[in-house]
């Protein structure tokens, strides 16, 4: 199956005419050479960029060499009223001591005792289709169970409390209302310079970070009276940095619970939906899905997932077809030379999994869905070198696993009990927070039991 991917822009748009293209759709405004280039300059009026697929290139900017590489702060331009200085934007000491508090409560153990709780959400995500006979666009059902996740993975709740559905709620509004990169993204405007962000983006942000507030100042007070539960939110605020002893402050722990909610809820939210597309031409495959679903003992000691390798293999290759962040920009901190070029200090190096996991000359059939691809030799040879759906290096995703146990076993339960069909129209991915189908991802839903089943 070659699944869709949108068409490349035109050769020869003017700077204002690319502008605008991106802002639309980072992915639709690139040219199709990409898809073969092993790196790309482009030019603007205001500083230059640097597209790298080369894996030698990668390597040196995430792992060897990354001290001289930090997060571009043009990125962080239109995730700043919801994302404050959070882990996902911090750069240097400030995102060192964020990450020493952070990792531990990722740790592989630690995400192996949520992994219940991640199917606790499965099993309610599948009660909520149950019944269902139709076409269904399945973006706002995945948003529904991945945020159902976080929620209880966060605060112990799940998603039909009422300050969760909340933040829920106020969070589809902002991702209706803000670009993925907004104009200071590309004009290079002095620090002292008052940022602009439209009003709908900067109210909704305002509400999800009150909302969280609230929720955060609430599991304070637990902590206090000594009846929190153990979850994120407790350690978040309860963990030491292991070198100075600091907590993070509430106000602290607001920004990380943002950017866990952006990245934990809404890239699983994308992977998860693609997922279920993916494999509706396929009713084999879903057939295999549903017995290895039923053959899963929850009982069993060790990982859920790990007795999911059918459901682990698709959420991979959805990844790699559909990477929720398509695009991660760092800056050039110090004058360097790639692949025979001069890059001067303050240029963008941009890192594009779109490309990458697509690149003509790193992957066998690129453009394919092909799960099986993961249990060869060359499949696990290409992913070494061009798979990111994380990042890597230091800067790798700290709920990387977290993630690809919450896919698998959400993917792995909903098609226990369904059969799918793809529907018109067909869906066209586009880049705003995350890679998302432009009308929706519309699917026919139908149960694979009869009701008294």
């Amino acid at each position: 199956m070659i699944p869709p991917k949108p068409a490349a822009r035109r050769d020869g748009m003017r700077f204002w005419q690319r502008l605008r293209a991106f802002r639309l759709d980072i992915l639709s405004a690139q040219p199709a050479r990409l898809y073969r280039a092993w790196m790309a300059e482009f030019r603007t009026p205001f500083f230059r960029s640097y597209l790298c697929n080369d894996p030698v290139l990668i390597d040196r900017v995430l792992g060897s060499d990354a001290e001289n590489f930090p997060k571009s702060d043009r990125v962080r331009e239109g995730l700043a009223p919801l994302l404050g200085r959070s882990v996902f934007v911090t750069n240097g000491d400030e995102w060192q001591r964020q990450r020493r508090i952070i990792d531990p409560a990722f740790a592989a153990g630690r995400v192996l005792g949520m992994q219940p709780t991640m199917m606790a959400a499965a099993e309610a995500a599948a009660g909520r289709l149950h019944g269902v006979d139709g076409v269904v666009d399945v973006e706002p059902l995945t948003s529904h169970a991945a945020a159902d996740v976080i929620f209880r993975t966060l605060f112990s709740v799940p998603i039909d409390d009422r300050e969760a559905s909340a933040v829920y709620h106020q969070f589809r509004a902002y991702q209706r209302a803000q670009p993925l990169l907004n104009l200071a993204a590309f004009l290079p405007l002095p620090a002292w310079l008052p940022r602009f962000h439209r009003r709908d983006t900067r109210r909704s942000a305002g509400r999800i970070r009150a909302l969280i507030s609230d929720l955060v100042d609430r599991r304070a007070a637990a902590l206090v009276r000594g009846d929190a539960p153990d979850d994120l939110a407790t350690r978040l605020l309860t963990t030491p940095d292991p070198q100075t002893g600091r907590r993070f402050t509430a106000a602290e722990v607001v920004d990380q619970v943002a950017i866990f909610f952006l990245a934990g809820h809404e890239t699983t939210a994308s992977a998860l939906a693609w997922s279920l597309y993916l494999v509706a031409s396929d009713s084999a495959l879903q057939d295999s899905l549903a017995a290895e679903a039923r053959a899963m003992d929850p009982g069993r000691a060790g990982a859920l997932v790990a007795q999911l390798p059918l459901a682990r293999d698709v959420f991979r290759e959805a990844l790699r077809l559909y990477p929720p962040v398509p695009m991660m920009v760092r800056q050039a901190r110090c004058p360097v030379t790639f692949r025979g070029r001069a890059v001067k200090p303050g240029s963008q190096i941009v890192l594009s999994p779109w490309h990458l996991h697509r690149h003509e000359r790193l992957w066998n059939r690129p453009d394919a869905f092909d799960p099986g691809r993961w249990q060869t030799e060359a499949g696990r040879a290409s992913a070494r070198t061009a798979y990111l759906p994380f990042s890597k290096g230091a800067r790798v995703c700290p709920g990387a696993g977290f993630a690809m146990a919450e896919g698998p076993i959400l993917l792995s339960r909903l098609l226990r009990d369904l059969r799918l069909l793809p529907a018109e129209p067909v869906p066209i991915p586009v880049a705003h927070l995350t890679v998302r189908a432009s009308a929706g991802i519309h699917l026919h839903i139908s149960p694979r039991f009869p009701p008294d089943c």
